[in-house]
């Protein structure tokens, strides 16, 4: 089943941007190539303007999994993180299909 993945990100400072972009531009063009990647957009927040949020829909949360974990992955995401000075944020969500009722699972 296709799965969404929210992911957010917040700048503490403007001055980083020169050195984010290219990291989140490899991060993007590299998750596009892989199996069962679908799409991605990025939002910036209104109310927030160092707020961002990425939308990103892959094929099954097997897929998102193995690019999550890919080790080239991680090294950019490690760079990405240090720059923030915090981690980045990741949400998983599912389809909802017509009236049935979500399954609610407690937070581990």
């Amino acid at each position: 089943m296709a799965v969404t993945i929210f992911i957010k990100r917040t700048l503490k400072s403007e001055t980083i941007t020169s050195q984010l972009a290219p990291l989140l531009i490899q991060l993007r063009s590299k998750a596009t190539v892989q199996p069962g990647f679908l799409t991605s957009q990025t939002f910036s927040c209104l109310e927030r303007k160092n707020e961002f949020l990425i939308i990103s829909s892959w094929d099954s949360l097997e897929s998102w999994n193995k690019w999550m974990h890919n080790e080239e992955r991680l090294a950019i995401q490690r760079q990405v993180d240090e720059l923030l000075k915090e981690k980045t944020l990741y949400q998983y969500y599912e389809p909802v299909a017509g009236t049935i009722p979500p399954i609610f699972r407690p937070k581990k």
